[in-house]
């Protein structure tokens, strides 16, 4: 594990330092952290606590709430499988305990060799692509087991992989830096939306269909 620099302690203050009312940097802050530290270890909350003169009780209080704050050392690849109700119907949970039983891991755990970090996560919000994974936070659409084997033993073996819209995928620590509000400039890499997202809106400009003007609502 790295210990906090002066300069990550700086990029701390930064942060807290965009916002009128310090404390809304937490979030951020803690994505800080779990760039350098790989996930959010008691320096973290203590250094957190510091820079915002708030106490550790409270730093703990969000990065335990929120999933994506992790307590335990994250692998440089977080594979998140969707398993609620529309991409567990459509395969998520096969393709969960496949996983399990490929990596030899539970959820929520890393394999030994560092590289992966297995989880089941609530609803990705891309039911039109189900089953979902994602994998640092990139989506992976239209999974099956056989696929998502393949996709983490690509991952394992360090080949460039690409979410299947279209932005490589980075590790854990570098995702983690962007989620600080430090981009790496690769927002446009990929679509931000794929067919299946656009369908309606093709469906609504082949039919002349459009919102209703306000006024017309108010009638």
């Amino acid at each position: 594990m790295s210990e906090l620099t002066q300069e990550t302690l700086n990029e701390l203050k930064e942060i807290a330092g965009r916002y009128p009312d310090a404390r809304s940097g937490l979030l951020p802050m803690l994505h800080l952290v779990q760039s350098v530290q790989g996930y959010v270890t008691p320096e973290g909350i203590e250094a957190c606590a510091e820079v915002l003169d708030i106490t550790a009780a409270e730093v703990a209080g969000v990065a335990t709430f929120y999933t994506m704050y992790k307590r335990r050392p994250v692998g440089d690849y977080h594979v998140g499988v969707c398993t609620n109700t529309l991409c567990a119907i459509m395969g998520g949970d096969l393709i969960f305990e496949r996983l399990k039983e490929h990596l030899e891991v539970g959820n929520d755990e890393t394999t030994e060799d560092g590289r992966l970090t297995l989880e089941h996560v609530e609803c990705n919000a891309a039911c039109d692509y189900a089953p979902v994974m994602m994998v640092n936070w990139e989506f992976m659409d239209n999974m099956t087991p056989e696929s998502a084997v393949e996709l983490v033993d690509r991952l394992r073996s360090g080949q460039d992989v690409r979410s299947t819209r279209g932005a490589r995928i980075c590790t854990w620590r570098e995702a983690e830096r962007v989620l600080a509000g430090y981009p790496d400039d690769r927002a446009d890499e990929g679509p931000a939306a794929g067919p299946a997202s656009l369908e309606g809106l093709r469906i609504a400009r082949e039919r002349g269909w459009r919102a209703p003007e306000p006024e017309e609502e108010a009638r």
